[in-house]
């Protein structure tokens, strides 16, 4: 009885830290879309994430956290290079290419991806359940994408980078979840942003130049990316991941669509089309179907 509720005790903090995940990732977008027109691709990358890792790293020295141990760094440096670096420049680029829609259609390849990767190599196998609801969400996100989709102004290239950025967020959670096996989420996370950091270090002539002629809301959305999306979500991420598969915490970022079209809504006074409320509804559900627990019947 005692492990039955501390096992409901642990799920219940790990959905709560994804929640927050979920809603900070799903405001980066209403941000990025801001600062996107005055910062190149990598640009904006490096000081997001030189910001994080500012601020995690005088986290880690007020707390006198110790470096993560040998056994975490494999880890560490798959999701730091994929993750932290590979996938938010790709990212940022790919959305410089294509509209809004498609590029959330193609992102959302993602879970999928992760599903995949961590029933395979991180034994975790295919829940019925999870890979349900995952086909729920994908299709609940593709309606999102045909309904902001502004029909022909996708480029080839803006599509490729998209599927480049999906495959290295991928990855870079598969990467991640052994880590944790070893080190805090604090550790994974703050090691992760410093090696991000180290990975577009090339663009930071690019912000040096683009600085100066940033307007103030630009600078304090890419330090917003910094703070929040970055070195808060990625922590909570890693904490719940800690707690559960990859798959399932792949499947939890599906409701980031459906959260976009409510910041947008109530923050820039976007009002959705039924079709894509419908679509977020169907991400929405699609989350909770992949969490729920197989019932299996048994008659005395």
């Amino acid at each position: 009885m005692d492990k039955t509720a501390d096992e409901n005790g642990t799920e219940r903090r790990a959905l709560i830290a994804a929640g927050v995940t979920v809603l900070l990732w799903a405001s980066a977008f209403v941000s990025i879309r801001s600062a996107a027109a005055h910062f190149g691709p990598g640009a904006l990358a490096f000081g997001r994430l030189l910001t994080a890792s500012v601020t995690l790293g005088l986290v880690l020295l007020v707390k006198r956290v110790p470096p993560p141990p040998r056994q975490a760094w494999p880890g560490i440096l798959g999701s730091g290079v994929l993750w932290f670096g590979l996938y938010m420049v790709t990212l940022n680029w790919g959305e410089q290419l294509v509209d809004a829609g498609t590029a959330a259609m193609v992102v959302n390849i993602g879970p999928i991806v992760i599903a995949l990767l961590s029933g395979w190599l991180l034994k975790e196998g295919f829940p019925p359940m999870l890979l349900a609801g995952m086909a729920v969400s994908f299709a609940g996100a593709v309606v999102v994408g045909l309904s902001t989709s502004h029909g022909g102004s996708a480029s080839l290239g803006g599509v490729l980078l998209c599927l480049v950025a999906a495959l290295t967020y991928g990855a870079g959670v598969v990467s991640q979840k052994p880590a944790l096996k070893y080190a805090s989420p604090i550790q994974v996370t703050t090691y992760g942003c410093f090696i991000g950091t180290a990975v577009t270090l090339p663009f930071a002539w690019q912000l040096a130049d683009q600085l100066p002629q940033a307007p103030l809301a630009a600078v304090l959305n890419m330090v917003y990316l910094g703070l929040f999306p970055t070195a808060l979500a990625f922590t909570t991420w890693s904490y719940a991941l800690a707690r559960t598969t990859a798959g399932k915490m792949g499947a939890t970022t599906y409701a980031v669509p459906a959260v976009v079209v409510l910041i947008a809504w109530v923050a820039l006074d976007e009002i959705p089309a039924g079709l894509t409320l419908l679509g977020g509804a169907i991400c929405l559900a699609g989350v909770a179907v992949s969490r729920m627990r197989r019932r299996v019947a048994s008659r005395a």
